[in-house]
């Protein structure tokens, strides 16, 4: 068991603030989420090399807090940028969320955060926007790290320094998020998160996003539009609604059976990266309720938009796979947007050309304690719903 010192809240803030030698947190409540998160990771049954890598994390969230703001109070128009009608892609993992995102941000006139920046989301403050960016090198030697000491877990989610990415470390760095749990055995935090308000997270996601486009148009990047993605998204549609009004939402869909084994599959391999005993069967059982949990919300909150077909874009994975410019297009028209020749060309570019994953390891719900018929079951509405062999 962790030492809870190693976890206390002073200390974690302490850290942060004498590493980036500043004490300005911003606008935003983020102690109450970190106290709760801190409070449950001395029970998580963490080993020495877990208790460092999450504690690390938490503490690099709050040092990008601190460097945001010092940025912002240096330049308050920073405030003063945009971020309209934004296009979200969201739906399970292994949904061909991913598959779109990078599609879309394949358009220059599309805005997008590529991995090294969400990883390092604030410059240090001597930063020069002339020239090649210090962080891209950073980032990229981590992604060679990442692949050559924890190779199963880039073969299942791989994050490339130079690819577009998904902003979920920006709900993490609010500490708003099920980030966490899917990394650690977090009974009080995983329960305490179903019962609140996501809405300082999105809060600090839109803030984050000024930063950024901020950033972009200090090195001539003169995009319109953001094109976002994360499954995190699935079960806050309001909030995600209630801070960006004009988002139109793309979501995917897939087999739940594909997409509960390899979210397991994940949160497993992350599990035994920080404790020496993981029981996959709790881990699939928690997988199972938080995605079920997840898609009842997205439901319900698709249910309660007058102008739902207007906002939303369903996409089939298969679809996706099979056709992926043509179900671009379906995006493109139900957003007003011409998908010119140029754009096509780019997309058709970057799918010859992307990045090829290493093999994911093999995984299935069995491995997990779960049935195809639990799946089956959880899932019901959804499948009846969403999925072209159930209707």
């Amino acid at each position: 068991m962790a030492d809870a010192g190693t976890f206390a809240m002073a200390a974690v803030l302490a850290d942060a603030q004498r590493k980036e030698g500043l004490t300005e947190w911003g606008p935003g409540e983020f102690e109450e989420p970190l106290g709760v998160l801190l409070d449950d990771y001395p029970g998580a049954g963490l080993n020495a090399i877990g208790e460092h890598i999450l504690r690390s994390g938490i503490v690099h969230s709050l040092r990008m807090r601190l460097r945001s703001q010092a940025w912002i109070e240096r330049h308050p128009e920073i405030l003063d940028e945009q971020i309209d009608a934004p296009i979200v892609v969201v739906g399970m993992m292994r949904s061909g969320t991913t598959l779109l995102q990078r599609l879309l941000a394949a358009d220059t006139r599309l805005h997008c955060a590529r991995g090294w920046e969400v990883v390092e989301a604030a410059p240090k403050l001597d930063h020069d926007f002339d020239g090649t960016d210090p962080r891209i090198a950073i980032s990229e030697a981590r992604e060679n790290k990442s692949r050559e000491l924890a190779p199963e877990l880039f073969a299942i989610h791989p994050m490339y320094a130079r690819e577009a990415e998904e902003e979920i470390v920006f709900l993490a760095d609010a500490f708003l998020s099920h980030v966490p749990e899917s990394g650690a055995n977090l009974p009080n935090y995983r329960s305490w998160l179903n019962t609140q308000d996501f809405a300082p997270a999105y809060r600090y996601l839109h803030r984050m996003l000024k930063f950024l486009q901020w950033q972009q148009r200090r090195r001539g990047i003169t995009a319109g539009r953001w094109v976002l993605k994360s499954p995190a998204h699935l079960g806050y549609f309001d909030a995600l609604r209630d801070e960006f009004p004009d988002v139109h939402v793309v979501h995917m869909h897939r087999d739940p059976r594909t997409t509960v084994a390899s979210g397991a599959s994940l949160n497993a391999t992350l599990h035994a990266m920080h404790a020496d005993e993981v029981d996959p069967r709790r881990v699939g059982a928690q997988w199972l309720e938080r995605m079920g949990w997840t898609n009842d919300r997205a439901m319900a909150v698709r249910d309660s938009w007058s102008d739902e077909s207007a906002r939303v874009t369903d996409i089939q994975y298969e679809d996706a796979v099979g056709d992926p410019i043509g179900e671009v297009r379906r995006v493109y028209d139900a957003v007003g947007l011409e998908l010119t020749g140029t754009a096509a060309a780019a997309m058709s570019g970057w799918l010859a050309n992307r990045p090829r994953e290493v093999p994911r390891p093999p995984y299935d719900l069995g491995a997990y304690g779960l049935s195809d018929g639990q799946v089956d079951e959880r899932f019901s509405l959804y499948n009846k719903r969403f999925r072209k062999d159930n209707q």
